[in-house]
């Protein structure tokens, strides 16, 4: 019994000379060294120690403004990766079909191609581990086909029209991560450009479609900006680089210790002729809205569509050893006229600020310019033409266009929700892929001529009437036939030739589009 209650008081006298020691320390780092030591070192259960840090991070930046953050090294490679202009894999663009990987494309000479996998070839394992069928992940199937260059994959593949299962060895090697989704002369005089992103290669993708763009005759330019979240500063103030004269304010940046920094036109652009619109929509964020807002600051282009994000804070990445990285709040972006892109924010609301969006739709904002309104405060002066524009929270454009809710009906909604529309498109592609593209010579004869059959909607139908996805009345199904079939037709150029051709059918039928067209072409102020 004595020597139980000396064990105790030993016990408790350890603990006691522990939490002295502990704070010992003061200060506010001090006082977090501390509170990690202690429950690290008394806690009654074990504890990860890494995440017990990392949960701290996120707690510190969790209250600050919604665009600081903390990621772990999966996350930060997952994250930059896209922007970095290349990954090293296999080299194939795929989709899920009925839990089987499915190429819809394999990169042009890239590792793939020159081992011999074809469009339409189906992988089902990767080295001796089943990937169809066993509901894998889309992120676990990557990340076993991507891999250190120079390193090899053994893939088994099911062909269509050939009985056994084949098997090809592939060498990972660099695949180039491309940012320009799409690009063609839209009119015999005006190119069309659409970015999805602002990467490190960007400007030069950028660059290279324009000066094809004019040896087609090219003279006025669309870029589209809709749903590009933003990227890298540099490519955005690259790309509008090429558009302004010499000295041109593009757009500077300033925090509380962060000084300002100016970013200026250097005058050798190319495109600093003809005439320029830009497509932008309510997820056209950060990089995005530099570009747009100096050109529109600038009196260089027109802005059409509706209000963009609203994102102009500047992360500085704070890089740690582990390859975890926070990315940190510095400074504001503002645009030429010294309006800041920022929308407003209450620090630790995160959850408001995420429904910021969904607030504008309520609000009637995404279907009618009447519905925004600006003070007075927030009205700046474009430098050329003096016209008024105004801050508070995004690029309002020059040219306003309402979503267009009567193109896509409820039923229309439903059946791509359920992954009806894409599921059918892949399925027809690839039982009638070699007839397809001996049918058609190029992207441009099937835009011209494909109509989608009869037997392709009512399968569709069919499969939504099982899965009880049924239209209010015969007219909701009849009023979604038109856009069904024009998404369609899209879908399957994608998948037969490439994005180009998918936003080329599709922006037949955009309201964005047509505005932008309507300016250039001197149709409408």
């Amino acid at each position: 019994m004595r020597k139980t209650i000396f064990l105790i008081l030993s016990l408790s006298v350890s603990l006691c000379a522990a939490a002295q020691k502990l704070t010992f320390n003061t200060g506010a780092i001090g006082k977090l060294q501390v509170a990690e030591a202690a429950v690290k070192s008394l806690y009654v259960d074990s504890v990860d120690e890494e995440k017990l840090v990392e949960d701290a991070i996120r707690g510190m930046l969790k209250e600050l403004d919604p665009h600081s953050s903390y990621t772990t090294a999966k996350e930060t490679k997952s994250f930059t990766e896209p922007l970095q202009g290349s990954f090293e894999g296999i080299g194939v663009q795929f989709n899920m079909a009925q839990d089987t990987l499915l190429v819809i494309q394999t990169v042009s000479d890239g590792p793939s191609e020159k081992a011999g996998i074809l469009a339409g070839d189906r992988i089902v394992s990767v080295n001796d581990t089943a990937i169809a069928g066993v509901k894998m992940s889309r992120e676990d199937i990557m990340s076993r086909l991507r891999g250190k260059k120079g390193t090899t994959v053994d893939l088994k593949i099911v062909r269509r029209g050939i009985a056994d299962t084949l098997t090809f060895k592939v060498k990972r090697d660099k695949i180039p991560v491309t940012t320009v989704d799409a690009a063609y002369m839209i009119t015999p005089r005006i190119g069309y450009v659409r970015l999805g992103s602002f990467g490190m290669t960007t400007y030069d993708e950028f660059i290279q479609c324009v000066d094809s763009l004019r040896q087609h005759g090219m003279k006025d330019l669309i870029i589209d900006l809709q749903e590009n979240g933003g990227g890298f500063l540099q490519s955005a103030v690259q790309i509008a680089n090429e558009f302004l004269d010499k000295d041109a304010l593009i757009v500077y940046t300033e925090g509380r210790t962060t000084p300002r920094q100016d970013f200026c036109a250097d005058g050798k652009g190319r495109l600093r002729d003809g005439k320029v619109a830009v497509l932008v929509n309510e997820y056209s964020a950060s990089a995005a809205e530099i570009l747009s807002g100096a050109l529109q600051d600038q009196d260089r282009g027109v802005i059409v569509g509706r209000r963009s994000f609203g994102k102009g804070l500047v992360q500085r990445p704070i890089e740690f050893d582990d390859g975890s990285m926070i990315r940190l709040t510095v400074a504001h972006y503002y645009t030429p006229s010294g309006r800041c892109i920022q929308k407003p924010y209450e620090k630790g609301d995160a959850e408001d600020y995420g429904q910021d969006i969904e607030k504008r739709f309520r609000h009637g904002e995404l279907y009618s310019a009447d519905s925004i309104h600006f003070a007075d405060s927030l009205k700046y002066q474009t430098l050329v033409e003096h016209r008024t524009v105004y801050g508070g929270g995004g690029i309002m454009p020059d040219c306003f266009v309402p979503l267009d809710t009567t193109q896509y009906t409820s039923y229309h909604r439903q059946l791509a929700a359920r992954g009806l529309v894409i599921n059918a498109s892949l399925k027809y592609t690839d039982e009638n892929r070699k007839a397809l593209k001996a049918e058609y010579r190029d992207a441009d004869d099937f835009e011209a001529r494909f109509t989608v059959p009869a037997s392709m909607l009512d399968n569709i139908f069919a499969d939504a009437d099982t899965m009880k996805v049924t239209p209010r009345d015969d007219a909701e199904r009849e009023a979604t036939i038109p856009m069904l079939s024009l998404q369609l037709k899209a879908l399957i150029a994608r998948d037969l030739w490439d994005m180009t051709a998918y936003f080329k059918i599709l922006n037949t039928a955009s309201r964005v589009v047509e505005c932008a067209l309507d300016v250039l072409e001197g149709r409408k102020e």
